[in-house]
């Protein structure tokens, strides 16, 4: 096969350009094309391309812009096919066409240059290879103007200045052929101080090499704050102002010609590649109507901005359980995980949010939680839904929990926070809204010793021995704790300081006065705040690779438009209320004009998820249960509200129906359906409904102890915590024995004291004691894309081939 490719490449090494081309004949050919190729597959028992591969080939269809065949190549690709084996099933099938696709042109580009940012005064190469028939021939140009001399394959530039920034591209003649190369970008950053540094260290990593910095101005001066990075491929930039991505902030200066008081704030920020990301300081504009102290210099201002401590990285878990099956249900979490999400995301937390998880579910999220913790970064972890503290130590209760249970059955929260320790975090934060009311049916006492460091805070939403209240049984309301948490969570302060606030509000609400306090335990001494900025440390890059493993817990779908043969097209789109809860809503874009009615539905959901049947395909948000985030929906739709994603074993396939009548039937209805498949949206990525692993670190360690002397049992001064309490008792002494209220049963208090109390407060978190209920892969051989932006290139390519045009004429 001379006069075509190496036989042993494999598929998924194949150039962009072709394997666009050979989709395309593959896609458009009824009996020659990509249906007969995969029955030739799959007879051959090495590759083993299944008739459910094939289905799922076909649904790309059903796509924007969806191949079949670019799948079916991926999936043989994935198994050992080579382009050997692709060749001979096209000559089997008689596909000339596709067989063209196969054989070399004239001229091929083998290596394409690569956008990159340098120092100025460093060495830049950009490189392009190519092979042809006969000689090759090589033309550079800047922007539409030739790069004198640059006749080799090589552009280098020794050294390179400010001046040499800009677009490159490369044209490669062989005989009457010519290709021109990919477009790429120098950036070239002014950096005092940087001739002594090696370039070669730069190549492949990002470094960031200009920090931006706080500056005061007068109302109508310009705002401009820079920052750099150098590395190859070039890197990307957004722009944030108090923890909020600026729109069209994408270029390392962010500019304001004619700044307003309303510019003012925090600003830094985010630098990518598709490999990395890092972040720099966060820094201050002050914008003033008068000049700053010393007729208008921004000096005092620069010399006076405190050294801030900052976080390599925010992340955050947030669980509330509320559909309890042997336990009173509660009504609160739901509200108060929604909230709090919303709140820790402005401060730049990755934050993980679910709802009602199982005790292996809660293991695993926990588990994927720990994976993103090294050193530096703030954790936090919230839950809030039915618990107990036996012994000092503290337990999350998950839904499926029996009744009675016991620790076995439970989470240990001291059991995380030693892992987390582990991990050298800058800031560990439990936030447990829940009862602390001893557990009369465990016995058991985990031995687990903590380290001694300065970076622990507790906020138990209620003292030991205590109960936590929501304020209704029913209707969509905060907690008591998050109630107040949420109004003080943004403030700018010492973590402990935040908190002894909440604890103040919550000291002077009446309904709760005596009944529940915030109880703080510390050990933090340095002013460690939520809102610190986040700098990447010196494993950015391991940091990175296991936060793009939680990033896909917020991966959505994307939205689809669907044609139907009758003439209708709908809309089908996606929101997330939480990690596990997707919301699916379908909108009429277009009906024939003689269809009277027009109606499109979802249905044919998995048993795994939690789908009411009565609850599906409502004409408001609120009727299928979606309260939180109805405000934020398209409307003039039908919604569906599917929970439980955690739960979902395969890839989420469904059912589009769409339902019509016609005036010429005399109203008859007809019904169309289209099976969709979106793959594993959200936290169904994540797998959390594996089972957990025997040796995992997670599971509750049983070692007996005497309460007494337990090492985690009420850390005193020799865990250096720091134990804040609001009511007058002394909790630094506990015993195995606690005075109990006198629990009878009180309408309307699931779960609750017999009080009167809980007629305006609601039912309490704990459970009485009585109770018996690109191309086809990211292999190393395959192009990277070199140049993020893209608006930037498109303009570019019209103006350089106008201008060889003109050139021509």
């Amino acid at each position: 096969m001379s006069d075509s490719l190496d036989r042993s490449t494999k598929i998924n090494l194949l150039r962009e350009p072709l394997v666009k081309k050979l989709c395309e004949v593959l896609d458009k050919s009824s009996n020659k094309g990509w249906r007969k190729l995969g029955e030739l597959v799959g007879n051959d028992r090495r590759f083993k391309v299944s008739p459910d591969d094939m289905e799922m080939c076909s649904l790309k269809v059903l796509e924007l812009e969806g191949s079949p065949s670019r799948t079916l190549l991926r999936l043989m690709g994935d198994r050992g096919c080579t382009t050997g084996h692709l060749v001979d099933y096209l000559q089997t099938l008689g596909n000339s066409e596709a067989l063209q696709c196969m054989k070399p042109s004239a001229l091929q580009i083998l290596i394409q240059p690569q956008s990159v940012a340098l120092i100025s005064g460093h060495n830049l190469r950009l490189s392009c290879h190519a092979v042809g028939k006969s000689l090759v021939q090589y033309q550079w140009f800047k922007t539409n103007e030739e790069v004198p001399n640059s006749f080799s394959s090589d552009l280098v530039m020794s050294p390179v200045c400010l001046q040499d920034a800009g677009f490159y591209i490369c044209r490669v003649n062989c005989g009457d052929s010519f290709e021109f190369s990919q477009w790429v970008q120098v950036d070239v950053l002014n950096v005092t101080g940087s001739c002594g540094q090696s370039y070669h260290s730069l190549e492949g990593r990002l470094k960031l090499v200009i920090q931006p910095q706080s500056q005061r101005l007068h109302v109508g001066e310009t705002l401009q704050v820079e920052c750099g990075a150098v590395g190859r491929p070039i890197p990307r930039y957004q722009w944030h102002r108090n923890g909020v991505p600026v729109p069209n902030a994408t270029k390392r200066k962010h500019m304001i010609p004619h700044s307003m008081e309303d510019h003012h704030g925090r600003y830094r920020c985010e630098i990518s590649s598709s490999t990395e990301r890092m972040w720099t300081k966060e820094v201050d504009v002050a914008i003033d109507d008068v000049y700053a102290i010393g007729g208008g210099s921004s000096d005092f201002f620069l010399n006076n901005v405190p050294d801030q401590l900052h976080a390599t990285d925010k992340v955050a878990l947030l669980i509330g359980n509320l559909s309890y099956q042997n336990h009173p249900q509660l009504k609160a979490p739901m509200v108060d995980v929604y909230d709090l999400a919303n709140l820790l995301r402005q401060m730049n937390f990755q934050v993980v949010s679910l709802l009602d998880l199982t005790e292996s579910e809660m293991r695993n999220a926990v588990e994927e939680f720990l994976l993103l913790l090294h050193k530096g970064v703030y954790g936090l972890l919230y839950y809030a839904g039915h618990g107990y503290e036996n012994y000092g130590n503290s337990f999350m209760v998950p839904v499926d929990a029996p009744n009675p249970y016991r620790s076995a059955n439970c989470l240990c929260v001291q059991s995380i926070l030693k892992l987390m320790q582990e991990k050298e975090t800058g800031l560990n934060v439990f936030l447990l809204d829940m009862c602390r009311k001893r557990n009369i049916h465990d016995d058991s006492a985990p031995n687990i010793v903590l380290r001694v460091t300065a970076n622990i805070v507790f906020g138990y939403a209620t003292c030991q021995d205590a109960e936590a209240f929501e304020l209704s049984s029913s209707g969509f309301t905060n907690g008591v704790f998050v109630k107040f948490l949420k109004n003080r969570l943004l403030d700018d302060e010492k973590i402990t300081v935040v908190l002894d606030r909440v604890a103040e509000d919550m000291g002077q609400f009446d309904a709760t006065k005596g009944k529940q306090a915030l109880e703080i335990r510390s050990s933090l001494s340095e002013r460690r705040a939520l809102t610190d900025p986040i700098l990447p440390g010196d494993s950015a890059d391991l940091a990175h690779a296991h936060s793009l493993q939680w990033a896909k817990a917020h991966e959505l779908p994307e939205s689809m438009c669907l044609n139907f043969d009758c003439g209708a097209q709908i809309k089908l789109g996606f929101a997330a209320e939480f990690s596990n809860v997707l919301v699916i809503y379908t909108h009429i874009v277009k009906k024939p004009e003689d269809m009277s009615f027009c109606q499109a539905h979802v249905t044919d959901f998995s048993q795994d998820l939690d789908v009411d049947p009565k609850e599906m395909n409502r004409e408001t948000p609120e009727e299928t249960g979606i309260y939180l985030l109805s405000s934020n929906l398209p409307q003039h739709c039908l919604y569906t509200r599917v929970s439980a994603l955690q739960k979902l074993r395969e890839e989420l396939v469904f059912t589009v129906c769409l339902q019509g009548t016609f005036t010429a039937m005399d109203d008859e209805s007809v019904h169309w359906t289209k099976s969709i498949n979106i793959g594993k949206p959200l936290i169904a990525r994540l797998d959390l409904n594996r089972g957990v692993r025997r040796n995992s670190c997670l599971q509750t360690c049983m070692m007996p102890h005497s309460p007494s002397h337990s090492p985690c049992h009420s850390p005193g001064p020799e865990h250096h915590l720091h134990l804040k309490s609001h009511q007058a008792q002394d909790y630094n002494r506990l015993s195995p024995q606690h005075h109990y209220l006198d629990v009878y049963e009180h309408q309307g208090a699931a779960g609750g004291c017999g009080d009167s109390f809980y007629d305006n407060v609601g039912q309490s978190r704990c459970e009485p004691a009585y109770d018996s209920a690109g191309g086809l892969s990211s292999s190393p051989g395959r192009l990277s894309t070199p140049i993020e932006t893209t608006d930037d290139i498109h303009e570019l390519q019209t103006v350089f081939i106008n201008s060889l045009q003109l050139q021509q004429q």
